[in-house]
């Protein structure tokens, strides 16, 4: 059982061979400034994408509290007439249109003037007279006066005699 070193096993190769096969340890090997700048890298990475991230929830908030102002402005406007309209329906003036205008009370010196309808003569609609139906057994009689019932019900009036 002969074991050998990696260097007493180099150092028998000739010096090609011992560059070549270093170049490939080398190779192998991850240095300690590759591990940093792949960690600085992934740190990156989810720094920027936290980041961006938070941009798109504050643009959303944003968003969100302009609609929100909108609806308080219209609101506000909408207090502002209800709040007009208080004060004039509060208002001595209000109360003296309404009691003259839809209250019906007069002023000293008025009189007031409810004008009536004068009678409206109607006009007449003819009576159609009323339609007899008598009750028959036979399938055959009852088709037969549905379809006069129709053709009265239509066209106002008895069905033609060539039609019988």
């Amino acid at each position: 059982m002969t074991s050998q070193a990696p260097s007493t096993t180099l150092m028998a190769m000739d010096p090609n061979t011992q560059r070549e096969q270093r170049r490939r340890e080398r190779r192998q090997q991850i240095s300690s400034l590759q591990i940093v700048f792949v960690s600085i890298l992934a740190i990156g990475m989810l720094l920027a994408i936290n980041f961006s991230a938070r941009i798109r929830r504050g643009q959303q908030i944003e968003e969100l509290r302009e609609q929100i102002q909108a609806t308080i402005d219209v609101e506000m406007e909408i207090n502002e007439d209800l709040r007009r309209e208080l004060d004039y329906v509060s208002s001595d003036d209000y109360v003296e249109q309404w009691a003259h205008r839809e209250g019906k009370m007069v002023r000293l010196g008025e009189k007031l003037v409810i004008p009536v309808p004068g009678e409206r003569i109607a006009t007449p609609t003819p009576d159609r007279p009323p339609v007899i139906i008598e009750e028959s057994t036979s399938t055959q009689s009852q088709e037969e006066e549905n379809w006069r019932l129709w053709w009265q019900l239509f066209f106002d009036g008895d069905p033609p005699e060539w039609l019988d």
